[in-house]
């Protein structure tokens, strides 16, 4: 107890330092699984590959539908259950990015086989889902780290709110054009690659 209690205090006293060093581990472990510089996951075939697709499409619904719960309660000031809310956001997003990482760095990525203006439209949409998906990272951990470690009322004296409305604005958008971009994959088709380095085309 006394641990957590100094941990949660510390967090507290540090708690932009900490949100920018958790942000900056979760870029290196995509990262990572992108170029393959360590291993972290055992390899995967390509069905599999194709099943962890569609359970990440399932828990970003999942996400989306916490983050919107979130929002109706706060909005009602039923501030319990927002955080509940939010906390499960966050949780079904930690299972995201294992599966995520996981995917990626053991089996490879599905890359469109679709030409044309629905290829086009696929990219667009993906790059815009890629930047809102790297911007609402520290956002969402800073807002996250705000509401854990302080009460209601301190948080009132805080940027959560602010922060927190702009984080949930762009975390939603990416969660809609991740589902988006995976429902163009099943339409148009795709084929699996071992990925080497990012890239979009």
């Amino acid at each position: 107890m006394a641990v957590s209690t100094a941990l949660r205090e510390w967090v507290r006293a540090h708690t932009l330092g900490v949100a920018v060093a958790i942000s900056a581990i979760g870029y290196a472990l995509v990262l990572n699984a992108f170029e393959g510089i360590v291993p972290l996951f055992p390899s995967i075939g390509e069905s599999t590959v194709r099943l962890f697709s569609t359970v990440i499409v399932v828990i970003n619904a999942a996400t989306l539908t916490a983050l919107l719960v979130g929002v109706y309660y706060i909005r009602q000031r039923r501030i319990d259950r927002h955080r509940t809310a939010m906390v499960t956001a966050v949780a079904l997003e930690l299972g995201f990015l294992v599966l995520y990482l996981w995917k990626v760095g053991g089996g490879g990525e599905l890359y469109i086989e679709a030409s044309g203006l629905f290829r086009l439209a696929y990219l667009l949409i993906l790059a815009i889902h890629l930047v809102c998906s790297a911007l609402s990272v520290p956002l969402v951990i800073y807002a996250v780290l705000l509401g854990m470690t302080r009460s209601p009322a301190e948080l009132e004296q805080t940027a959560h709110a602010r922060v927190g409305r702009f984080a949930v604005a762009v975390w939603s958008v990416s969660l809609v054009l991740g589902i988006a971009t995976s429902v163009m994959l099943r339409i148009a088709g795709s084929e699996l690659e071992t990925v080497g380095a990012i890239v979009l085309v």
